[in-house]
């Protein structure tokens, strides 16, 4: 499975904002954005001046493809999927990407961030209707039910990602009982549902695919 390796923190200085891609640990005072830290590489001056259009839609797309933790070659692939779909591009793709297995299990409350989300679906610890998936990019159904194995739910990291149901709960499209670590997507998303993205534009990202 292709992933990006490099350090996570570089990504956000890249954006110029907190992607939160390390889950619970981006609140803290450590945090590269927090600290102020300037983007990465030289010529700051110069990137500092009026974007053109062609930039700004460059951005939008690496920030929502860094904030799925995908590389440029399966982002392309949602891309497509989403535009053959009816309706609105950019709103079928926010869709796709939320329903992705290693999005949904992060959702779920059963890990702390995407990236870990999706090491615990590559390592084979999550079931979906009571089949092992360990392939992170799998689409899910309107009423699959996605579980941790047991012999997988006393991971500790598990347990300490749950704290966070019983403090925020889990969006509205999602049903959880954390008792038997397991979840069911209810309904499929709506644009307005992603309201942790809101400063996402995806019609620029179309834009961008479209030129």
């Amino acid at each position: 499975m292709a992933r990006n390796t490099g350090p996570q923190c570089r990504l956000c200085r890249a954006e110029s904002q907190k992607l939160f891609l390390k889950g619970e640990r981006c609140y803290s005072g450590k945090c590269a954005i927090a600290m102020k830290r300037p983007a990465p590489g030289k010529g700051l001056k110069d990137r500092s001046k009026k974007k053109s259009n062609y930039a700004e839609q460059l951005r939008e797309k690496q920030k929502l493809k860094r904030i799925y933790g995908m590389l440029e070659r399966q982002f392309k692939i949602f891309f497509y999927r989403a535009e053959r779909m009816a309706g609105k591009t950019g709103e079928n793709l926010i869709v796709l990407l939320e329903r992705r297995l290693d999005n949904v299990v992060f959702r779920m409350r059963f890990a702390a961030s995407r990236n870990q989300a999706r090491q615990l679906v590559s390592h084979g610890h999550v079931a979906i209707n009571g089949k092992k998936v360990t392939i992170a990019s799998y689409i899910v159904k309107a009423g699959d039910t996605v579980a941790i194995r047991p012999n997988s739910q006393k991971l500790q990291i598990i347990k300490e990602s749950l704290k966070e149901f019983t403090r925020s709960g889990v969006v509205p499209w999602l049903e959880v009982d954390p008792d038997s670590i397991q979840g069911k997507l209810a309904s499929y998303p709506k644009r307005s549902d992603v309201t942790d993205i809101n400063d996402i534009h995806e019609q620029l990202i179309v834009e961008l695919y479209s030129r």
